[in-house]
C-alpha cells in the first residue's frame, strides 16, 4: 500500500442484506484507516451509497432470489456481471470485497482473478457449502484470498472441505441484542392474558405465496386447541405488507400486521412463541429467546435439489446449537395439522418449550467474538488482507 494516494476498495453486493453489511464495513474501514485515505467503488444500494459509494448500477437490477426469478432475469444479470468485471479490472482497486449473493458476486470474482490476478479478493458471507454443493469450497480457494464468516461453525466447515482461509467475524445480529431481547416485564404476561404469537411467512414473495395459506389454516386449528387465547402479530417487510394483509384477510384468526424494524423487535420482545419460515429470522428468534416451529415450501424445481442437501437441518439456529431442538416441517410435511401439533407444546410450560428456551441460552457463548463488534472485526481482517496484498 502506498501512503501517497488514497486506497481504492471495491465492494460488490447483490441484495439488500449485503448492502447493509457493506455499509457497516465501509464505516469500519473509515474508522481504522481514515476516511480521507479511502475511496470506494462497486455495486450497492441505499446504505452503501450513504457511506459514499457510487454504485455502478442500481442494486435492483440483480437483487432477485429463487431459481425461477434468476432464470427470468438471466440476460440482465449476465450483462451486469460483465460490466462489473470490466469496471473492476479498469479501476485496478487495492482490494475487492464481494458480499453474499454468490450467483452474482462469485462470477465477478472468478473473472477478476483470471484477468487481474494481483487484486486481493475477500468474500464476506460464506455460501452454504456445509449444506449442499460442498465442492464449491475448494474451488473458492482459486479466487478468494480470505473468507469472512457470519456463523461460528463455518471456519471448521471450510477447513474440512478444503475451502479458503476463513475467519468467523460474528453475525450482525450480535450488535443488536439490546433491541431483540425483552426488557424486564416485557414478555411475562398475567396468567389470564392472551398469549402473543408471532407469524413470520418470509421476506420473499415466493415464500409468502406458499406459506400464508397453511399458516392461516394452522392458526384456525390452533384456536380450537390452544390452552389459552392468543393474539397474532405478523412483522412484514414493507414491500410485501400489502400482499400479506390481503392474504391474511381470508384467515379466521385476524393478525396485527406491523412494519418497520422498531415494531418488529417490539413484537419479538413480547412474543411467547413463533411460527416462522426458515431463514435468518430463526437466528433472530433464538437470540430473542422465542420458542418456534419452522416451516418451508419450495417450487417443484427446487424440491429436486433437496436430495443434494447434506446439512442435518435447514434451521440456522439448530446448526449453531449443534442439535435439532427446533421442529422443522418442510415441503409435504408443512401441513396445518403437523404445524399445529408442533406448535401446541410451545404454548404452555412443557418439556418441548423448556428444551428450546434452555438451548437458546447457549447461543451467546457459541456466537461470541470478544469485545469487537462484527463489523469492526470484518474491517480489521480486510485491512490485514489489504496490507498483505498478493505476492503472486
Amino acid at each position: 500500500m502506498s501512503e501517497n494516494r488514497p486506497l481504492l476498495i471495491w465492494i460488490v453486493s447483490g441484495e439488500e442484506s449485503g448492502d447493509q453489511l457493506g455499509a457497516k464495513l465501509m464505516r469500519g474501514l473509515k474508522k481504522r484507516l481514515g476516511a480521507e485515505r479511502l475511496q470506494f467503488g462497486g455495486v450497492g444500494g441505499h446504505a452503501m451509497r450513504a457511506e459514499g459509494l457510487k454504485s455502478l448500477f442500481p442494486l435492483e437490477d440483480i437483487a432477485v432470489m429463487g431459481i425461477s426469478a434468476v432464470i427470468a432475469r438471466l440476460p440482465t444479470i449476465l450483462k451486469r456481471i460483465r460490466l462489473t468485471v470490466d469496471a473492476v479490472v479498469a479501476a485496478k482497486p487495492d482490494l475487492l470485497v464481494i458480499i453474499d449473493s454468490p450467483d452474482f458476486t462469485h462470477r465477478v470474482a472468478k473473472a477478476v482473478r483470471q484477468r487481474a490476478p494481483r487484486i486481493p479478493i475477500v468474500d464476506y458471507v460464506s455460501p452454504s457449502v456445509w449444506a449442499w454443493r460442498p465442492g464449491r469450497a475448494p474451488k473458492m480457494r482459486v479466487y478468494v484470498d480470505h473468507l469472512l464468516a457470519l456463523l461460528p461453525f463455518e471456519p471448521a466447515a471450510h477447513e474440512r472441505l478444503g475451502g479458503p482461509p476463513t475467519t468467523y467475524v460474528g453475525h450482525p445480529l450480535i450488535e443488536r441484542l439490546d433491541e431483540i431481547r425483552p426488557k424486564a416485564g416485557e414478555r411475562r404476561q398475567a396468567a389470564d392474558a392472551p398469549l402473543k404469537l408471532l407469524v413470520l411467512p418470509g421476506s420473499r414473495r415466493s415464500e409468502v405465496s406458499r406459506l400464508m395459506g397453511p399458516f392461516g389454516e394452522t392458526l384456525a386449528l390452533l384456536k380450537e386447541r390452544s390452552p389459552r387465547p392468543f393474539e397474532v402479530t405478523i412483522p412484514a417487510v414493507p414491500h410485501l405488507a400489502a400482499e400479506i394483509g390481503q392474504r391474511a384477510g381470508a384467515w379466521s384468526v385476524k393478525p396485527k400486521i406491523v412494519e418497520g424494524e422498531a415494531a418488529k423487535w417490539a413484537a419479538f420482545r413480547e412474543a411467547d412463541a413463533a411460527l416462522a419460515a426458515s431463514g435468518t429470522v430463526t437466528l433472530e428468534l433464538g437470540l430473542s429467546g422465542v420458542p418456534m416451529v419452522v416451516a418451508y415450501r419450495v417450487s417443484k424445481i427446487e424440491e429436486v435439489l433437496k436430495y443434494l442437501i447434506k446439512a442435518p437441518s435447514i434451521v440456522l439456529t439448530n446448526l449453531v446449537l449443534g442439535e435439532n431442538v427446533i421442529p422443522e416441517l418442510i415441503q409435504w410435511d408443512c401441513t396445518p395439522e403437523k404445524l399445529t401439533e408442533a406448535l401446541l407444546p410451545l404454548l404452555s410450560d412443557t418439556p418441548e418449550r423448556r428444551r428450546q428456551v434452555e438451548a437458546f441460552r447457549r447461543m451467546d457463548d457459541l456466537m461470541r467474538i470478544g469485545d469487537e463488534a462484527p463489523s469492526e472485526r470484518a474491517a480489521r481482517i480486510v485491512e490485514e488482507v489489504l496490507s498483505a496484498g498478493r505476492g503472486d
